[in-house]
């Protein structure tokens, strides 16, 4: 059995690409990606490295294939952790990285980034999920926040838990164009745009875009260097090799 890690559009297109040839079960931790799968086989759930060791054998999972966001390190870590103890194969699926950023803040960490946000005056927006917002909202200051995340109930709950006003809360479902984007920018008087290297799949060059016809500066918070397969077509053909 394979076990797909889900997080990405990647892995909603390599699910949709295996249903009816090969088996396999896929995990999730928001509801999201439930929608665009053609099938049953997602499990809505998050896992600790220990749980991942008994879903492991549960299941009786051979081959974990990881395609869970770039910035998602712990799941990975626990997934590798996991895979070995268990003695299954490990694929790392590694989404590319957004290859023109001249003119924009590039941090190399999120607590850089929280350090330069400390500096700086007026609306900042950001187009970085719900994960982070209670860093965030520790060092806003007397600053607006705007914060667009997945219209997902656990999504605008982590906004509420974390006093963040209604006014700046954007409950929507992306990726978007550049001109969207900048739609939205302008709309809420943006001066820094706040975005992880979610590369072409997650609209990273849109953002930056916007930002560019705006004249809004765009920062960019980077993401640790792995290993791994490139596209799903490399995916699938190496699980063929794999399951014979």
């Amino acid at each position: 059995m394979i076990w797909i890690i889900g997080g990405t559009s990647e892995a909603v297109e390599l699910a949709n690409r295996l249903a009816g040839r090969m088996g396999y079960i896929m995990t999730a931790v928001t509801e999201s990606e439930r929608e665009f799968i053609k099938d049953d086989n997602v499990i809505i759930h998050r896992l600790s490295e220990a749980d991942m060791e008994g879903f492991i054998k549960e299941n009786s999972i051979g081959i974990i294939v990881d395609m869970s966001h770039p910035y998602a390190y712990e799941v990975t870590d626990n997934a590798k952790q996991a895979a070995e103890k268990c003695n299954v194969k490990y694929i790392r699926y590694e989404r590319g990285r957004t290859e023109d950023i001249e003119g924009c803040i590039y941090m190399h960490s999120l607590s850089e980034c929280l350090e330069f946000l400390k500096t700086v005056k007026g609306c900042v927006f950001f187009t970085t999920g719900s994960k982070n917002i209670r860093e965030f909202e520790s060092i806003r200051g007397e600053n607006r926040f705007v914060y667009r995340v997945l219209p997902a109930a656990a999504s605008i709950r982590e906004c509420e838990d974390n006093n963040a006003k209604m006014k700046d809360i954007i409950a929507s479902l992306g990726p978007y164009s550049a001109g969207f984007n900048a739609a939205m920018f302008r709309e809420y008087g943006a001066q820094y745009v706040v975005m992880k290297d979610s590369g072409r799949q997650g609209g990273t060059a849109e953002k930056i875009e916007a930002c560019r016809k705006l004249n809004i500066k765009p920062v960019v918070i980077g993401r640790r260097d792995e290993e791994g397969m490139s596209s799903v077509g490399d995916i699938i053909r190496a699980l063929k090799q794999m399951c014979g």
